[in-house]
């Protein structure tokens, strides 16, 4: 009887031990999981950030910086610029971050990968992805826009959203957001390549 009776108790111990393994490697599993979850959505919700100066350009004294800022699908772009004159200016994304000729022309004309007419943003005949509009200078030549949509990306390798390789133009005066192909926004006074 003895001897049935550790069996039985030898028999219970490698079962319970047997079954805490089980709770141990299910618990490994259980965080291993949570562990991808968690990396899933980091990754999903990552940012990017690119920031760029500005110079000046046709002999004029504006500069500034600029910082794109993509998160979630949306690039927003913040940019602060000084050296104009006050009153209301144009800001555009042009073709190519080439900066290197005194007028900025060299960038080239609009952005616009989709082939529509020149116009304000979300205009329901048409806009340019580099349309971005008109923003205010005060009185000491400062100014600031704030511009955010999902229909540009950072690096992502679309030709239709990504403003990698495209540059940034101010220019010397307004857009009337009818003019073709530019808005007669005036001479180029500031740029800067939107490079990653």
């Amino acid at each position: 009887m003895k001897t049935l009776n550790l069996l039985v108790i030898a028999f219970l111990s490698i079962v319970i031990l047997s079954c805490k393994g089980d709770k141990k490697e299910g618990k490994e599993y259980e965080n291993k999981v949570n562990e991808e979850i968690t990396e899933e959505k980091e990754e999903t919700t990552t940012s990017k950030t690119l920031a760029m100066s500005l110079t000046p350009k046709s002999d004029s004294e504006v500069s500034g910086n600029v910082t794109f800022t993509e998160e979630s699908g949306m690039v927003t772009m913040v940019a602060y610029l000084s050296g104009l004159s006050e009153g209301e200016h144009a800001i555009h994304i042009h073709e190519k971050a080439d900066c290197s000729s005194a007028d900025g022309k060299s960038t080239g004309g609009h952005w616009n990968p989709t082939i529509e007419p020149h116009g304000k943003w979300g205009a329901s005949e048409g806009y340019h992805k580099g349309d971005i509009g008109n923003f205010n200078t005060s009185a000491d030549g400062k100014g600031s826009i704030t511009f955010a949509t999902n229909e540009w990306c950072i690096g992502c390798g679309d030709d239709k959203k990504d403003i990698v390789g495209k540059a940034i133009i101010v220019h010397q005066g307004i857009d009337d957001y009818k003019s073709q192909p530019s808005g007669a926004a005036g001479s180029r006074v500031s740029c800067g390549g939107i490079i990653e």
